[in-house]
């Protein structure tokens, strides 16, 4: 027996140049006690970054499981941060040392609103399933669920001095809830359109609410039980509504206006804000004295709260100066602070510091944080920008990597910059501006660096100094791909011009600084009949692949340009291929979702594997083996072996498509680049891959997402079957103890006794053996949940369902479907099945009776396809007619014959 082939498995290491995700707020924290305003907490994938906005520098990594955060909210006490997640769970961590030991988990999808109530107590959250759901912290558990809205909720504020809830959500309303019986007692329905935002005001008196127009309304809130306090129980007019006596005066019971029962809340008025678009985010300071707003665009607005002293004075010289023109304003404001951002407006924060200094916190959609400061105590206050989170990551998706030849620099270029990366440490090394990348190398020696962009041009850096050094124009439109020659004297490129380009690095004068610098020099075109998606040499530089745009793989020889090879079989495009160290394989990745393994001697398709759920971006091998990486728009990363054609692991990790990926020269390291701006490190450990168990871990982990999304009746009706395969096989371990008492009675009686009666089970289903009972319970379980249904089984049952197996298999008794049921069974309990001595025996007959058994059926299907094709030419050469499909043809015809001359005869009588 030969030795097995090992593989090692690849791990997350780490995640970098993601500032702040989209999905998630931002929000003001506080840290050891430092200054107010000077930390802020984001999502950034999974984790949560705290940045010091001063330094710009990571200060902690509350790091999450596997799904992406989507809301932030830091305790009243400003030690903890409760942090919600994709998948319902909502965590609560500590700022002291980042670690969580709180968790709750009641929601079936993604969290998108956390509140804590004035004491930090109590925590109220909201999701995309609409339900909103109140959580004791002390306590750690929750408190009740509150279902009424019918959409996503949006926003949900705890009132401080009473025992009430208000919620907004997509679905136009805004609900009122009383905690202390859990119910809605208020629908408002003031609004046309989803509610994205909503703050109170005024100690709780006004409420401002955000729709999808650029209108703000205002709501004044009036108390009708201001002597009810907080936690009291609730007096009502009539009968309690949990008293279940009976009475016939119902009218009694129910109030005619239930929404006045605790307060009133009336639209006062409404504001219009300068931005057209819906609200984005809507957000107020501790002691709500601002209000800031934004849309969707590059402005937020930033709003004065003023006591009503001040409001009478304001409307008094509104109304003086606009006399007849006057109009009533609902929410007043001495003044307005506009603020133009660097980019688009996604979340906001902001924090009222000592002095009046009011510190805004900005999280844009281009992976960047930034933070202003206005003075409020100004008369026409400005805001200044204080700090610009960037440096970190890229503003735009990576669309290139690439690794040095040290293994110790990343390089990594998007739609403006190219940033060089420090593997160790993760720290950027260089950024420079550049045009929108492609793809990109490290030139021999790792002292500069090429880049291809999406104009055409080849651009050279110098990595020392950090400036471009010189840009060519190569091609007339995208240059898609580039590719150093294996003997390092220049490079290839090809774009959609449909050209194939060779340059040669060449040291020229610069006149400038007085010395040598790199450039290239333009040596043969190869002209080709589509546009060129990717190019790759040989390793032995005997050959050149060229992907083109027709779906196909051409192969030249390097040295002539002559053709050599077509590779055809793809239904789209290949985006993606590498060529393996001993130039004997080239795999091939295709935006039709498979991967194709080539011979490079013959040209001919070893293997086609499907690979991705969604288009194959990336392909590479793991350098001087034939295991490859490849990388795909279903947001996974997977290994495969090109010699045994199977599939090793997957790394799942990024939120988004992922565009592109790189192999260090030693094979140790991977770095992948995503749609969710995130760069993820991955890092060959030394433990082993067991192929069976790594595919065993695969399917329970569906199992437990099938569950977590709540596949409950899928889930139900496969335990069902699996039940009554347990159930047939528990009636057929009682009846053969039946008949084993029976023998034994017989026996120590010297004659034959009466049978036992059977069980009513089998003499329902006409009388059958236990044995045949079994298989039919397992022939009624459906073919694509057989392998689920088997896979529930306990241990304990198998031994006896493989003596059935045998037993089934030597009376030729549904052999194809026990074989797969056998297959199946072996590979989940291989490692239990061959250490136990009392199987072996087993086994060895069912090898034995299986393969005979097949090969006779086998046998059979020959003789019975030989004998048809035999009857059918001798039925042809008899009476001169197609058979079959030809002979239906045949008649066809000659009723429509028989048709056309019928209409001909009653056309002439």
């Amino acid at each position: 027996m030969g030795l097995t082939k090992q593989y090692l498995r690849y791990a997350a290491s780490a995640v970098f140049g993601v500032i702040g995700s989209q999905k998630a707020n931002v929000a003001f924290v506080t840290m050891r006690g430092g200054e107010r305003g000077r930390f802020v907490a984001v999502a950034a994938c999974e984790h949560v970054f705290i940045w010091d906005v001063r330094k710009a520098e990571k200060v902690l990594i509350l790091k999450g499981n596997k799904h992406e955060v989507t809301y932030l909210c830091p305790s009243p006490d400003g030690i903890h941060v409760a942090v919600g997640y994709e998948d319902g769970a909502v965590r609560i961590f500590s700022l002291l040392n980042g670690e969580s030991n709180v968790s709750f988990n009641g929601h079936k999808s993604a969290v998108t609103v956390i509140r804590y109530d004035t004491l930090g107590s109590r925590l109220v959250t909201g999701s995309k399933d609409t339900d909103v759901i109140v959580w004791d912290v002390i306590n750690e558990c929750g408190l009740y669920r509150l279902k009424g809205h019918k959409d996503a909720v949006t926003q949900a504020l705890f009132l401080k001095d009473k025992n009430l809830l208000v919620t907004s959500s997509k679905d136009s309303f805004v609900k009122w809830w009383d905690l202390d019986t859990q119910h809605c007692f208020k629908t408002m329905l003031g609004h046309r359109s989803e509610v994205w935002g909503m703050a109170l005001l005024n100690q709780e008196s006004r409420l401002i609410t955000g729709s999808a127009d650029s209108e703000l309304r205002a709501w004044d809130i009036n108390y009708l039980e201001e002597g009810r306090e907080a936690g009291e129980p609730k007096e009502k007019k009539g009968k309690s509504l949990l008293d279940d006596d009976d009475d016939d005066d119902e009218e009694e019971v129910v109030d005619e206006s239930p929404e006045e029962r605790i307060l009133s809340c009336k639209k006062a008025g409404s504001l219009l804000r300068e931005a057209r678009d819906r609200v984005v985010s809507m957000t107020t300071d501790a002691k709500a004295k601002v209000l800031a707003c934004h849309g969707s665009d590059t402005v937020l607005e930033v709003f004065s709260v003023l006591p009503e002293d001040e409001v009478e004075r304001v409307m008094a010289k509104k109304l003086k100066r606009a006399k007849k023109k006057a109009r009533y304003v609902a929410h007043s404001r001495d003044h307005t602070v506009t603020s133009a951002t660097a980019g688009t407006s996604r979340w906001v924060d902001c924090l009222m510091c000592a002095g009046g200094e009011l510190k805004i916190a900005m999280l844009l959609q281009n992976n960047t944080v930034e933070t202003y400061s206005l003075k409020m105590t100004d008369k026409n206050p400005t805001g200044t920008k204080t700090s610009r989170l960037t440096l970190g990551g890229h503003r735009t998706d990576a669309r290139t990597l690439a690794f040095s030849s040290d293994n110790i620099a990343i390089l990594s270029a998007s739609g403006d910059t190219v940033k060089v990366w420090n593997r160790s440490t993760l720290q950027v090394i260089r950024t420079m501006a550049c045009e929108y990348a492609l793809c990109s190398l490290f030139v021999p020696g790792d002292r500069q660096i090429i880049l291809g962009t999406k104009c055409g041009k080849i651009q050279i850096f110098d990595l020392a100094s950090g400036t471009l050094m010189e840009t060519v124009d190569a091609h007339n439109g995208a240059l898609w791909s580039l590719c150093l020659s294996p003997d390092q004297r220049g490079i290839v490129t090809g774009g959609t011009d449909k050209r194939v380009k060779f340059w040669e690095f060449e040291l020229i004068m610069d006149k400038d600084a007085a010395q040598k610098r790199l450039t290239v020099k333009h040596m043969r075109t190869l002209q080709l009949d589509e546009d060129v998606l990717c190019v790759k040499y040989s390793p032995d530089q005997r050959l050149l692949a060229v992907s083109l745009l027709d779906c196909t793989v051409k192969v030249f020889y390097t040295d002539t340009l002559k053709f050599f090879l077509s590779l055809y079989g793809h239904k789209l495009p290949v985006l993606c291929l590498d060529i393996s160290h001993d130039s004997a394989l080239i795999a091939t990745g295709s935006a039709d979702r498979n991967v194709k393994i080539w011979g490079l001697d013959f040209g001919d398709c070893h293997r086609s594997m499907f690979a991705h759920d969604d288009s194959v971006m990336f392909l590479q091998f793991v350098p001087k083996t034939h295991l490859f990486f490849t990388a795909g728009k279903d947001k996974k990363i997977k290994q495969w072996d090109a010699d045994k054609f199977e599939h090793i692991q997957t790394l799942e990790g990024h939120h988004r498509e992922v565009w592109c990926l790189a192999i260090s020269p030693n094979g140790d390291h991977i770095v992948s680049s995503s749609h969710d701006k995130s760069l993820r490190l991955w890092e060959r450990t030394r433990e082993p891959i067991i192929l069976e168990e790594e595919r065993e871990m695969e399917r329970e982990a569906e199992f437990e997402e099938g569950m977590a999304k709540g596949d409950e009746p899928v889930v139900i009706s496969l335990m069902s079957r699996a039940e009554r395969v347990m159930e047939a096989l528990e009636l057929f371990r009682s009846e053969s103890r039946k008949m084993e008492e029976h023998q034994i009675a017989c026996q120590s009686a010297g004659k034959q006794l009466p049978p036992p009666k059977a069980n009513p089970i089998l003499v329902a289903f006409g009388n059958v053996s236990p044995s045949r009972y079994v298989l039919d319970v397992i022939k009624k379980v459906r073919s694509s949940e057989l392998e689920v249904s088997l896979l529930v089984l306990p241990f304990p049952y198998i031994p006896d369902l493989l003596s059935l197996f045998n037993c089934y298999v030597q009376d030729g008794l549904e052999v194809e479907l026990v074989c797969r049921c056998l297959f199946f069974l072996l590979r989940i309990h291989f490692g239990q099945i061959s250490s136990n001595q009392m199987l072996l025996t087993v086994i060895d007959e069912l090898r034995i009776n299986t393969i005979s058994k097949v090969r006779e059926i086998r046998d059979v299907l020959g003789f019975n396809s030989a004998g048809l094709q035999f009857l059918q030419r001798e039925v042809e050469s008899k009476e001169e007619v197609m058979f079959f499909a030809d002979a239906t043809g045949l008649l066809k015809e000659k009723r429509r014959k028989r048709k056309k001359r019928e209409r001909a005869i009653l056309t002439i009588a």
